[in-house]
């Protein structure tokens, strides 16, 4: 099963992205963190992931443009279920012919230089990707594709848009897995290098870029499912197939519909 690819900015835009996270939420930076670090450090994968990328507590609206004109029937229903997120959270997306900042694509990897399959830039770092390029992409989609794939995919890759980062990076989840069997697994199944799998699976988030959850949620919209086969304990973490209650709370808890 393909399993969704968090896209990362170019390490030379990576201070750029983080700067940018906290002008547009100054909340996006971590408690504690007086400056935001170098992206040229060692850790400079650790300020991809720890500096938070959430629109703000007002909410967000964004607009959404198709890069491959798909029938329009299929952009609807894309746009559907981006905007399931709006349940109880103040979230919108709206179709925009243009400058939209959600560009959508269905690339493959022969026609994009290994950048097909599922995937999407994480909350305001789309703001920083090339105009003309996407920030999200839905591999072979179709209005034959099943219904059971748009809640599973086209939502979740909706949910990084919006900052949600993917939950099995938590750390007790991390903990959980088989480092060794992990990395050789997704090397092989998802056609990955090491290092992207470290990235990918591998590399925990740090508690103060996590709001409002207590603990992780293994059938988060959010969550990879990973086979017991991969785990120390042989119990598989479950993964999410749509999104549940907790995430709605969640979604709900960053972007509030009603203020203060």
């Amino acid at each position: 099963m393909p399993v969704c690819r968090l896209r990362t900015l170019p390490r030379t835009k990576w201070s750029e992205a983080a700067a940018n996270a906290v002008s547009v939420n100054p909340a996006n930076q971590p408690d504690g963190m007086e400056e935001l670090p170098n992206a040229d450090d060692e850790d400079g994968y650790k300020l991809a992931v720890d500096v938070t990328r959430y629109w703000g507590k007002n909410g967000v609206k964004l607009t959404v443009g198709f890069l491959d004109n798909p029938p329009a029937d299929l952009c609807a229903r894309i746009l559907e279920h981006l905007n399931a997120w709006n349940k109880d959270a103040r979230v919108e997306f709206v179709a925009s012919k243009v400058d939209p900042q959600v560009r959508i694509a269905r690339l493959t990897d022969r026609e994009s230089n290994g950048q097909g399959g599922y995937w999407s830039y994480l909350g305001t770092d789309i703001l920083l990707a090339k105009v003309d390029e996407p920030t999200m992409n839905f591999e072979g989609f179709t209005m034959s594709t099943p219904e059971r794939e748009f809640h599973r995919v086209v939502r979740h890759e909706g949910g990084h848009t919006l900052g949600f980062p993917h939950e099995h990076m938590r750390k007790e989840l991390i903990a959980r897995l088989d480092r060794k069997k992990v990395i050789s697994a997704y090397m092989k199944s998802q056609g990955w290098s090491e290092q992207e799998v470290i990235n990918q699976l591998l590399t925990p988030l740090e508690e103060s870029s996590i709001l409002g959850t207590p603990g992780s949620d293994q059938t988060s919209i959010m969550c990879y499912q990973v086979p017991g086969e991969l785990t120390k304990d042989g119990e598989p973490i479950l993964g999410g197939l749509d999104i549940n209650d907790l995430d709605y709370a969640f979604a709900a808890g960053v972007y509030p519909k009603t203020q203060a």
